[in-house]
């Protein structure tokens, strides 16, 4: 079983800014890209982000130019940059291990273990 371990997240005001991290096995088999998803009660997970090894992000409409995704390779950690946070981003929010650059997460086999973000008006 492949670990990843996320931190940050928390509560913040409609406006404000959160990072995200999640750190991941040196290698992973298969599965060079990371991804962030999130799932609010009520609805499917989402692809937010994602990124390859040497960069080229992918973002979410709803999220690009709001939100940005970054990898230390170095640290085996990929961040999840949140500003401009708005009540719609309220969520829990998920890394994950994925082999091509797709925001759907059947691309994705290793996950973390989640952690809440909520924004208030």
């Amino acid at each position: 079983q492949v670990q990843l371990v996320q931190s940050g997240g928390g509560s913040v005001q409609a406006g404000g800014s959160l990072n995200l991290s999640c750190v991941y096995p040196a290698y992973i088999h298969g599965a060079t890209y990371r991804g962030w998803f999130r799932q609010s009660p009520g609805t499917e997970r989402e692809g937010v982000a994602t990124i390859g090894l040497g960069g080229n992000p992918l973002y979410a409409d709803s999220v690009k130019g709001r939100f940005t995704i970054s990898r230390d390779n170095s640290k085996n950690t990929v961040y999840l940059l949140m500003n401009s946070l708005k009540p719609e981003d309220t969520a829990m929010y998920y890394c994950a291990a994925g082999s091509a650059l797709s925001l759907s997460e059947s691309w994705y086999k290793d996950w973390g273990q989640g952690t809440q973000v909520t924004v208030s008006s």
